[in-house]
């Protein structure tokens, strides 16, 4: 199967991480519901295990494999591949799905917090598919997916971090893309106001006013009303298509096209519109 042609799930062997919960646990049930084989990676050894159960009794016909895994813990991951490699050699289709959240201004983020959000949303993205990357390339047919953000497109005041990890999986996405054009598939995905639980996990920072950050991170909470499965359903659309680039949400659209448009003042446009969505009452943002 050429890589320009749509991916077969049925019978593939999926490595998907953070499949724990959000997209990532939608992703693994459509997965399986397309027949495909499942290696689950998530730091949520527990809730992680309550899914890969809740599909095998969905789908008894699928393979589901669980690993316990932090990506925050770059060393750890080779070890994390050969445990992979070790009984699926050959891999279909990698989903680089895991990510953490980080509120707070640049001044107001330690470094440590800094480089845990780059470790977690772009450096162990990169590492897996380094390490991966032989056994995708063995495969006729194999797909990359990075997560990447609608912040991945456009970078908010008080998001630079989480900001800088996800243009730089965009960059190494797209690049990469163009390197394995005819052996590999790679799409990035760019989610907008998908209802996942990044917003309430995210870390905030302890030098700063916590108080006026729990209630940003709040607000921008109640702005997450796209459900996850019609996420992860768009997402397995798009690798069908070897879609190189997708945009999920209606929301995602006019953030990235005033971006392309005003790439120097996108944000005074932008800033407005979601200050506005914010002090509506919420009934309403989710009509």
């Amino acid at each position: 199967m050429s890589p320009s042609a749509p991916f077969r799930f049925a019978g593939a062997t999926a490595v998907l991480t953070g499949a724990a919960g959000g997209i990532g646990e939608q992703l693994a049930h459509g997965l399986a519901a397309r027949g495909s084989h499942l290696v689950l990676l998530d730091r949520d050894a527990p809730r992680l295990e309550d899914v890969a159960a809740a599909i095998r009794r969905r789908h008894p016909e699928a393979r589901v494999r669980t690993v316990v895994a932090d990506l925050a813990e770059l060393s750890a991951l080779p070890g994390v591949a050969e445990e992979i490699l070790a009984e699926d050699p050959r891999i279909d289709l990698l989903v680089n799905n895991a990510g953490v959240g980080l509120g707070g201004r640049f001044e107001q983020v330690s470094a440590e917090d800094f480089d845990w959000v780059m470790d977690v949303n772009f450096r162990a993205p990169v590492v897996l598919t380094r390490l991966l990357l032989p056994a995708l390339l063995r495969t006729p047919g194999s797909h990359l997916v990075n997560m990447s953000s609608l912040f991945g497109l456009v970078a908010p005041p008080g998001q630079v971090a989480y900001s800088s990890s996800k243009f730089a999986l965009r960059g190494f996405s797209e690049g990469l893309r163009h390197e394995l054009a005819g052996r590999v598939g790679v799409t990035v995905v760019h989610p907008s106001g998908v209802r996942t639980g990044i917003a309430r996990s995210a870390r905030l920072p302890e030098d700063g006013d916590l108080d006026r950050a729990r209630l940003q991170r709040e607000s921008f909470d109640a702005l997450l009303t796209y459900p996850a499965d019609r996420a992860a359903e768009d997402i397995l659309g798009g690798i069908a298509r070897r879609r190189p680039r997708l945009l999920v949400a209606p929301s995602a659209v006019a953030p990235d096209l005033l971006a392309r448009m005003l790439p120097g003042s996108y944000w005074a446009v932008v800033g407005r519109a979601a200050g506005v969505l914010q002090r509506l009452p919420r009934r309403r943002r989710r009509a």
